[in-house]
């Protein structure tokens, strides 16, 4: 009689998300932590969260939200009376700058409040201050200058946590050799995992049929071929 599967069990740190879910800490996030941790430190009171789409930048700005009761918005819903009351609290998120911002001058006079200590801000964006669309000279130049951590593509330990953890949500046990079969073949990055998992899932319950490496194979192969079918 063949043997139970193990659940794959990774030694990787947790970091508590104050009430949320737990934020997976690795050698990839670590600088942006050290970054949020260090909000006294901030020169002017604000920073910069730059990381690819899925790689943990809304999760991390939430967790300092919660831990300050910051305000949350979006740059390109961030209009001067929703920006002004969320700086009300003393702290506020301003995600997607790389989407452009509604409105630039009170993006610069928020910089110029939380210069002044009246407020704390935190900024997140997928790409690098230098490569966004800002017209108006004083805030591009203003961002270039904030203290900056950036979000690394997710290591091989931190993916295969990653991994695991969308398999246990979904109430899937996976064989420790079908992790190591999907990280061989997968793109290395949050979204794909995200993607391959939910498709997984969806084989799964469609034929029954455990996670095995045939239907993480099978999996791969949709994926792949998916652009050519529109």
């Amino acid at each position: 009689m063949k043997p139970e599967p193990r659940q794959l069990v990774l030694d990787l740190a947790h970091r508590s998300a104050l009430g949320l879910e737990d934020f997976l800490v690795s050698a990839s996030n670590q600088a942006a932590i050290d970054l949020i941790d260090g909000q006294l430190d901030w020169p002017n009171g604000a920073a910069l969260v730059v990381g690819p789409r899925g790689a943990g930048k809304s999760h991390l700005a939430n967790v300092w939200r919660m831990k300050t009761e910051a305000g949350l918005l979006s740059a390109p819903e961030a209009d001067e009376t929703l920006v002004l009351d969320a700086a009300q609290s003393g702290a506020v998120v301003i995600e997607d700058l790389d989407r452009g911002a509604r409105d630039e001058a009170t993006l610069f006079h928020l910089l110029n409040m939380a210069r002044q200590g009246k407020t704390l801000a935190l900024f997140t964006s997928s790409r690098a201050p230098g490569d966004l669309d800002i017209a108006l000279p004083d805030l591009r130049s203003r961002i270039k200058a904030l203290p900056m951590a950036v979000i690394a593509p997710p290591d091989e330990a931190l993916l295969q946590a990653v991994l695991v953890k969308l398999f246990t949500d979904r109430q899937l046990t996976v064989e420790p050799g079908v992790i190591s079969f999907m990280m061989m073949r997968m793109e290395r990055s949050m979204a794909a995992a995200n993607r391959i998992v939910a498709e997984i899932d969806k084989l799964g319950l469609a034929m029954r049929r455990k996670v095995t490496k045939q239907l993480v194979q099978q999996a791969l192969e949709i994926m792949d071929n998916r652009p050519q079918e529109s």
